[in-house]
C-alpha cells in the first residue's frame, strides 16, 4: 500500500531536536571575553576591595598602610589574570611576582593561609562577575580558567612559604649550633641571651646537659626529627651537633632526667652521658663541661650504664686530665675526711691498702674488726660513697690519691 505525502494540513508538530552539549565559543567570542575582561579591571578591583573588607577579619585589624598594600596586591593579582587570560599559553605569574610591588616586610606579615585567602577572595570575584564578563555563551570557559589560574597561583604560594619555611629552618639549626658551642665554650653574654630568646627558649625551671654520639651519617631530615623529639620531651630543648658528638639542652620544671630517657634511642652507639643539674641554661655551661668529659673518660668504665651521670665517672675523668673532676673528688671526699674526728681517713686508707680486707685493716690499726666496719660507715655518711661497695671504693681510693698529690704539691 503506497504512502501518502504529508500535507501541510495532514502534518504533525515537528518535535525539537535533542538538546546536545553547548558549542565551544569561537575565537570571535574569546576575543569578545578578552576585550571585556580587560575592560572590566577596574569594575573587578573594586568588587574586590569591598570583599576583602566584607570578609577578611585580618585585612580589617591591619594599619592603613598594609591594608592599602595588599589592595595593591589584590589588584596586581587581577592585573596578571588578565594579563594571561589575553594568551593562556603563557604560565601564569607567581605570588613572587604578585608581591614584587609590595614592601618585604608585607610578606612577612602576610601567612600563607592569610595569601590563600586573598586569592580565594579574587576567584570569587571574578567568578561573581564572570556572567557579566564573558561573551554570551562563554560563561564556562571564563569560570574554568579562573579556577585554573587561581590554583597556578596556589601552588605558588605554597611553594614560597615552603621555601621560606625550609630556610628559615636551616638559619634557626645554624644558630642553634651557634648557641650550643658558645655554651659549651662558656661565652654566656647578652648577645647570647638574645640569641637563646630569638630560639624559644622559655628560661622557666632548672636545665639539664646530655651528651653522647650522633648517630651515623645524621641528615638535615633525621636532625629535624631530633629536635622535635627533644622539644616534645621537655618545655625548652637546644640540639647541636659538633662533629660526631650530639649535644642536648633540656630546660623546665618537669622531671628532666625522665625526659633525657626518652631520647636515648635518638643517640649513636656508645656511651651518653648526663650532667649535673643547672639552676638555669647561663649555668648549664658547667654541666654541659663535665657530660663532655664524662663521654671522654666513659670507654674506661666498661661496665657504666647507659645513661651514666657524669658525677659517676669522676675517677675516669681525672685519668683524662678533667681538672674539675680532680677538684671535685678533693673538695667532696678528701677534704671532708682530713677535716673529721675518728680517723676516719686513716682507716679508709689501711682498709684500701690492705686490699678491703676488714681484718687486714683491723690488725694494721690495731683495733675490732666492728670498729673498722663503723668507721667505714661513717666514712659513707660523709662522702656519699660506700667503701664497702666496690665501685664506689674505686672511686674513694682515687680521691685519697689525688688529694695526697695535692697535699705535698703545696
Amino acid at each position: 500500500m503506497a504512502t501518502l505525502p504529508r500535507t501541510p494540513a495532514t502534518r504533525g508538530p515537528r518535535r525539537a531536536a535533542p538538546a546536545g552539549p553547548a558549542a565551544a565559543p569561537g575565537p570571535q567570542d574569546q576575543s569578545e571575553t578578552q576585550r571585556r575582561v580587560r575592560d572590566g579591571t577596574g569594575l573587578l578591583a573594586t568588587a574586590a576591595m569591598r570583599r576583602l573588607d566584607a570578609d577578611l577579619e585580618w585585612y580589617r585589624a591591619l594599619p592603613a598602610e598594609d591594608r592599602s598594600w595588599v589592595n595593591l596586591v589584590a589588584q596586581a593579582g587581577i592585573t596578571a589574570f588578565v594579563t594571561w587570560y589575553a594568551d593562556p599559553s603563557r604560565t601564569p605569574h607567581g605570588v613572587g611576582e604578585i608581591f614584587a610591588s609590595a614592601p618585604p616586610e608585607l610578606t612577612r606579615s602576610i601567612s600563607l593561609q592569610h595569601t590563600l585567602q586573598l586569592v580565594r577572595v579574587v576567584v570569587d570575584v571574578v567568578e561573581t562577575h564572570s556572567d557579566r564578563l564573558a561573551a554570551p555563551g562563554a560563561e564556562r570557559e571564563l569560570r574554568e580558567a579562573v579556577m585554573r589560574y587561581s590554583r597556578e597561583v596556589a601552588f605558588s604560594a605554597a611553594e614560597v612559604y615552603a621555601r621560606a619555611a625550609e630556610v628559615r629552618g636551616a638559619w634557626d639549626a645554624r644558630l642553634e649550633a651557634l648557641v650550643v658551642d658558645a655554651l659549651v665554650r662558656g661565652d654566656a653574654d647578652d648577645a647570647l641571651r638574645s640569641r637563646v630568646a630569638a630560639l624559644g627558649w622559655g628560661g622557666r625551671g632548672s636545665t639539664l646537659v646530655v651528651v653522647g654520639t650522633a648517630a651515623a651519617q645524621m641528615d638535615e631530615v633525621q636532625a629535624a626529627d631530633l629536635r622535635r623529639a627533644t622539644r616534645r620531651a621537655a618545655d625548652d630543648a637546644l640540639v647541636g651537633i659538633l662533629g660526631d658528638r650530639l649535644v642536648v639542652f633540656l630546660g623546665g620544671e618537669g622531671d628532666l632526667r625522665a625526659a633525657a630517657m626518652t631520647l636515648l634511642p635518638r643517640f649513636g652507639p656508645g656511651p651518653v652521658v648526663v650532667g649535673p643539674t643547672a639552676p638555669g641554661l647561663a649555668e648549664a655551661t658547667g654541666s654541659a663541661r663535665a657530660a663532655l668529659a664524662g663521654l671522654a673518660a666513659a670507654p674506661g668504665w666498661q661496665q657504666a650504664p647507659r645513661p651514666v651521670h657524669a658525677d659517676d665517672l669522676l675517677p675516669e675523668r681525672v685519668l683524662v686530665g678533667d681538672a674539675e673532676a680532680r677538684r671535685a673528688l678533693v673538695e667532696r671526699a678528701y677534704a671532708p675526711l682530713a677535716a673529721s674526728q675518728g680517723a676516719l681517713l686513716d682507716t679508709l686508707s689501711a682498709y684500701l691498702g690492705a686490699g678491703r680486707s676488714l681484718e687486714a685493716a683491723a690488725r694494721t690499726l690495731y683495733v675490732h674488726p666492728n670498729t673498722v666496719r663503723y668507721r667505714l660507715r661513717r666514712v659513707a655518711d660523709v662522702t656519699g660513697w660506700d667503701p664497702l661497695e666496690a665501685r664506689e671504693s674505686y672511686v674513694l681510693q682515687t680521691a685519697l690519691a689525688v688529694g695526697r698529690l695535692d697535699a705535698a704539691a703545696r
